[in-house]
């Protein structure tokens, strides 16, 4: 079994707060992997440590069979993967067309093959019409698409999503639904983080569950939902249930 991603007892901290807790995480290339979880149970503190932009406390990482707390492994790691932050940190004044260059050039891609892979990925995002409209102009759902084409135009073993669905319309979604799923049967890895587990349940071939900072579950989503629900699942992993509001709010809709 070759591993994209393994960590081992990997913690971060932050003051007395404990964001991730001693996280054992182990996934197979070419899977993709939903890593579920409640706001702050650490699923984006999580990406950030996978991909070199938030040191750990302690323990272990290790993207594409490199060791990401050594300076040189970590770079060859992140030539190979791509990433939707959390934060979407695009240049507000670049063109989604010169964005798209600077991130190819970075990435030492011929000129001429930048453009190509950028015309396709605007095309098939719908952004050729603002290729020239800069990101700051950009809707949310438009910020969403050109970092998931900044994503992909290196050509990446291994895809970050943090929550790429937000703000997306039904439209794109589905562009980027189809899209993720052609890169996963061409042999890419994809580790996404989503609150929609509608999306969850049709893209990800595994599971993995965080709340508190520990991972309480983590396995192939058919086995995880052979009896009951993904929803079902996973509101039994993070202590979740009905809420009980019969008796509150009294005053609503009166």
């Amino acid at each position: 079994m070759v591993l994209a991603i393994e960590t081992h007892q990997l913690c971060r901290r932050f003051g007395d707060v404990l964001a991730v807790d001693h996280l054992d995480l182990a996934v197979e290339a070419g899977t993709f992997y939903g890593f579920l979880g409640t706001n702050g149970a650490g699923k984006s503190t999580t990406i950030k440590m996978l991909t070199g932009l938030l040191s750990p406390t302690a323990g272990e990482i290790r993207v594409l069979g490199h060791n990401m707390l050594d300076p040189k492994e970590s770079l060859a790691a992140k030539k190979s993967i791509g990433v939707i932050p959390e934060s979407l940190a695009l240049f507000d004044n670049l063109t989604a067309r010169d964005y798209l260059t600077f991130v190819g050039r970075i990435h030492g891609i011929e000129r001429l093959e930048v453009r190509r892979r950028s015309m396709e990925l605007m095309d098939l995002l719908d952004l050729d019409y603002a290729s020239r409209t800069i990101a700051i102009e950009f809707s949310h759902g438009m910020r969403k698409k050109l970092s998931l084409a900044a994503a992909l135009l290196p050509n990446p073993k291994l895809l970050f999503l943090d929550e790429p669905f937000e703000g997306v319309d039904a439209v794109a979604s589905k562009t980027i639904r189809d899209l993720l799923q052609q890169f996963i049967t061409k042999g890419g890895t994809v580790f996404l983080t989503s609150h929609i587990l509608e999306i969850v349940q049709r893209l990800c071939t595994h599971v993995g569950i965080i709340t508190k900072g520990n991972l309480v579950l983590s396995q192939t989503l058919e086995s995880l939902t052979e009896q009951e629900s993904l929803e079902t699942a996973f509101m039994n992993a993070v202590g979740g249930g009905q809420a009980e509001i019969s008796n509150k709010l009294d005053w609503l809709a009166k």
